[in-house]
């Protein structure tokens, strides 16, 4: 499927997703990496340890969810916008989305905004929490929005 559509499969994304438990902890990193390609700012953008180094720099990333603080470090260092930080525990009703975004005008904080699925369908709405565009991100900035915990695993845009 994702060599035709560029959308994952059911089946990709659950070898990638963090355990229930883990996402019940705290925030964490989620790759959604499947295509084998020469890349590897994710595992030098790693500061925990958690993204594995690679034995060929052809092999998909690897994460240790347990490792993974949801610092984010690896999301604007992905150069296929990949990697998403999911936060359940940002509230009661709502999860905190970290997401790469490379469109402009950026939005603002505190900007209801569509929350899109995969295949850039709107799937409900979305508040912008927090906009990181320093030096750091290196153009690709990464905005956190807040979405019903349902959403968490499904939103992965903005629009």
């Amino acid at each position: 499927m994702i060599y035709k559509t560029g959308v994952p499969t059911e089946e990709d994304l659950q070898k990638v997703a963090p355990s229930a438990e883990r996402l019940a902890k705290g925030p964490v990193a989620v790759i959604e990496c499947f295509q084998k390609i020469p890349c590897n700012p994710c595992y030098t953008a790693c500061k925990k340890g958690a993204i594995k180094e690679f034995r060929d720099i052809n092999d998909l990333p690897e994460i240790d969810h347990d490792l993974c603080n949801g610092c984010g470090l690896c999301v604007s260092k992905c150069p296929g916008l990949a990697i998403f930080i999911i936060d359940e525990t940002y509230s009661e009703k709502e999860a905190l989305v970290k997401l790469p975004y490379e469109f402009v005008p950026l939005p603002k904080e505190g900007d209801t905004v569509k929350a899109l699925n995969r295949e850039g369908r709107v799937v409900g709405e979305a508040r912008v929490v927090k906009i990181q565009n320093g030096k750091y991100e290196d153009r690709t900035p990464v905005i956190s929005v807040a979405v019903p915990k349902e959403l968490s695993m499904v939103v992965r845009n903005i629009g």
